[in-house]
């Protein structure tokens, strides 16, 4: 019998094959490293100038882009520490949707700076006072950089709404923000209800269609969908619209029979009745005054003969959300069998034509005067990834339109916010007595990080922006931001680049969040894995 070693300590009461990572070294700083691992590969995305990742997923699917948030879903971080800012980008795209590469790289530089400062010899109890005791700060420094007046805005006015999102525009598709905008604000300002608080990102929608160009893009009111109308008849103008959301066809019974036929003419009376069942229940729908027949399913042979005959338009809409959209657009209500729409289950639409958009048949369904339902931008590109990036930007630009119907008010972009943040932050930590007020410096130090990415991304000289910043900043400009296109620092008022304060206050505190988070844990105690074969997600589905 050979000699067996006892287990002691931890290894005794967890089962073999556990992992245990404790102390400073082994486990809070491991922890930043992998933070800054994930910041590393966001941040040189941040802003207008900001490079494009490429993403090959586990379903080898390409995505090339600079939307932080969909770089950190798609490349399934796994390390626990670089999760929780994955969970803070993700959290503020569900807040605001924009600012998640902020909150990511912002998380990561604090967390290098905190680094530092543990190196120093301060013990992260110490920082996070400090880090809390700066956000709290900061945000108090915020509310008072807020512009004069911008908090009365008139959401239906195209410049204030256009103002205020090009800076989130730009920063996903620079040099075309010029043309975005005015069509997603177009977009936007055609569906927004009668109390814009209640704005509901879903109304519009983005149809991508290869070929043209960024100048070919257009916006319709009303919807597009990507197919080709069923039958014949390709336009209809002024129709009503009866929805069948359980398919145009006749519908066999549940029970099986048997039937004995004598003679051939019971065997032909046998198919006409059929026929005459079919007729009788598309001629009640053509009776009610329908002219478009919408289906969820298939359409029958027989059915869409009856439906030409008739002269009913059929359209064919196998995803039960864009049905739900299409009654949203044109009032209608989906009925689950095909039988006799009552008037009020009637929708209306103003044309509905297939129309031939680069090589594509597409069906733009129109609706003008029937309220404010559903718009769609029609975005035209040469390749699948360019449509991918601009609808991207167009969602970026939606997004930061219902942010600035809940609260509207702007604070200057381009680093100006930030550097003056940096400024006010170092005056306040000299105030401060004891060890937190080298984690408020740090604190401050971390949105250099901001300009200095800006400038590095466009490839300007980072120290020396930075410097002429402060020198800026300490003379009283508070509003001075970097020009990205002439590599020097300006006002931004003369650039009209506004950053949306609510953006930013989530943003910040995500990230100040997250990085206090992940100073907090000083041991990580993994479990063996489950034996066992792995499950793998099936794609497209949620978490829940």
């Amino acid at each position: 019998m050979g000699f067996q070693m006892q287990p002691y300590g931890i290894q005794a009461m967890l089962k073999e094959g556990h992992k245990h990572l404790s102390g400073l070294d082994e486990a809070v700083l491991k922890n930043i490293t992998a933070c800054k691992q994930l910041s590393t590969i966001t941040r040189t995305s941040l802003g207008p100038n900001g490079m494009n990742k490429m993403v090959i997923n586990h379903l080898d699917k390409l995505f090339v882009t600079n939307d932080a948030v969909t770089i950190v879903n798609e490349l399934e971080v796994q390390h626990p520490a670089a999760k929780i800012l994955v969970l803070a980008g993700k959290a503020q795209q569900e807040e605001i949707g924009d600012g998640a590469n902020l909150t990511v790289s912002f998380a990561g530089e604090l967390l290098q700076n905190a680094e530092e400062l543990i190196r120093m010899g301060l013990h992260p109890s110490e920082i996070i006072s400090g880090y809390t005791k700066a956000i709290n700060k900061t945000i108090e420094i915020l509310d008072e950089l807020v512009e004069e007046s911008s908090e009365k805005m008139d959401v239906r006015d195209k410049q204030q709404v256009i103002s205020r999102m090009k800076a989130a525009v730009a920063s996903k598709q620079f040099g075309q923000e010029d043309i975005l905008c005015p069509l997603i604000s177009d977009a936007c300002i055609q569906v927004c209800p009668k109390n814009p608080a209640n704005f509901n990102v879903d109304n519009v929608r983005v149809a991508k269609l290869l070929g043209g160009g960024l100048h070919n893009c257009t916006i319709v009111r009303g919807m597009v969908l990507k197919s080709d109308a069923v039958g014949s008849i390709k336009r209809v103008e002024k129709a009503k619209v009866a929805v069948f959301a359980g398919g145009v066809d006749t519908s066999a019974t549940e029970t099986k029979g048997t039937v004995l036929i004598h003679s051939a003419e019971q065997l032909e009376n046998y198919s006409k009745t059929e026929e005459a069942k079919v007729e009788e229940l598309i001629r009640a729908v053509a009776e009610s005054g329908a002219k478009l027949i919408v289906s969820g399913a298939a359409v029958g042979e027989m059915a869409l003969h009856f439906c030409e005959r008739y002269k009913l338009m059929v359209l064919k809409i196998s995803s039960k959300f864009e049905l739900r959209r299409f009654c949203r657009t044109t009032g209608a209500v989906a009925l689950l069998k095909l039988s006799r729409p009552s008037p009020d289950n009637l929708g209306y639409v103003d044309s509905v034509s297939v129309e031939e958009i680069g090589g594509v048949r597409v069906t733009v369904v129109k609706n003008e005067e029937g309220g404010n339902s559903v718009s769609t931008v029609v975005l035209r590109g040469s390749t699948d990834s360019i449509l991918d990036d601009l609808e991207r930007a167009v969602d970026d630009g939606v997004n930061t339109y219902k942010a600035m119907c809940k609260d509207s008010r702007t604070v200057p972009g381009a680093a100006a916010t930030e550097i003056e943040l940096a400024r006010k932050l170092k005056e306040f930590s000299f105030r401060e007595t004891g060890l937190d007020q080298y984690a408020i410096a740090k604190f401050s130090e971390s949105f250099e990080m901001i300009p200095r990415t800006l400038a590095e991304n466009a490839g300007l000289n980072a120290m020396e922006i930075i410097s002429s910043l402060y020198a800026e900043h300490a003379a009283g400009n508070s509003r001075v931001g970097i020009d990205l296109e002439e590599g020097v620092c300006k006002d931004v008022s003369t650039l009209n680049i506004w950053d949306l304060y609510i953006t930013k206050f989530f943003a910040l505190k995500y990230a100040a969040d997250a990085a206090c988070t992940v100073l907090r844990v000083d041991q990580i105690i993994m479990a063996k894995p489950a034996g066992g074969p792995k499950r793998e997600q099936p794609a497209g589905m949620d978490e829940d």
